[in-house]
């Protein structure tokens, strides 16, 4: 049996992996049981009630976290040039079009979010092979197609994020980072949650939100107890 390592004893002395916690203590937890030299992300992973096979029981929103990620995200604006003064003044990291598609098509994805036009969007999609399976396609249900390029880009500055269910039933986010306070992280938790429950689909059936799973980047998986969540 390989030896513990001085961390992993630090970790086993404050922590049960067969305990369910309160939000308010993982939250809390989660900051004692992470010992990295960065600032680690913390993240929660939310088992849902859903068949996503299903397109009735597809999961997919976004949500403005309170205390955003603590991670600034760079932002590409895909747009026409009557739009591109808004796009800039609003803070987006690159603005362009012609030119960005062509870089995108050589493999270039150095970016978190990409925001667009409707009418652009013929020219967009064709870049669908390269940017859908790094979940970079812009799309109207998350706000990414729209003609409010400012609003848009000042929005996804401020915190708001995208999530979707995977193909297992589970949805995967970011809440924050090992330097927020356990209250900061317990508020953008239960905004998350809160946003999962009002999207509940009619076709779900039996238990909704099954577990919630906490961790940061380095640190095991805590087990969050539902019924201590605001709002379930």
């Amino acid at each position: 049996m390989a030896k513990l390592t001085k961390n992993q004893k630090l970790v086993s002395g404050k922590y049960d992996k067969t305990k369910s916690y309160k939000l308010a203590e993982a939250t809390a937890l989660v900051k004692e049981i992470t010992f990295t030299k960065f600032d680690a992300s913390v993240d929660l992973d939310v088992r849902l009630g859903v068949d996503p096979r299903k397109a009735n029981q597809m999961v997919r929103g976004t949500v403005t976290l309170p205390h955003g990620t603590g991670k600034v995200a760079r932002v590409l604006v895909l747009c026409t040039p009557d739009k591109e003064a808004e796009a800039k003044l609003a803070g987006a990291d690159f603005v362009g079009l012609d030119e960005f598609i062509q870089k995108i098509e050589g493999g270039w994805t150095d970016v978190d979010v990409i925001i667009t036009q409707p009418s652009v969007m013929a020219k967009v999609g064709r870049l669908g092979r390269v940017l859908g399976p790094r979940g970079l396609m812009p799309n109207p249900k998350t706000g990414t197609v729209t003609d409010e390029i400012g609003k848009a880009v000042t929005e996804v500055k401020g915190g708001k994020i995208d999530f979707k269910v995977d193909k297992t039933g589970i949805i995967h986010s970011t809440i924050g980072k090992v330097s927020f306070t356990p209250k900061q992280l317990e508020e953008n938790a239960a905004e998350l949650i809160s946003t999962l429950v009002k999207l509940k689909p009619s076709a779900a059936k039996g238990t909704y939100i099954r577990t919630v799973n906490m961790s940061s980047t380095m640190s095991p998986g805590i087990n969050v107890d539902i019924k201590s969540i605001p709002g379930i």
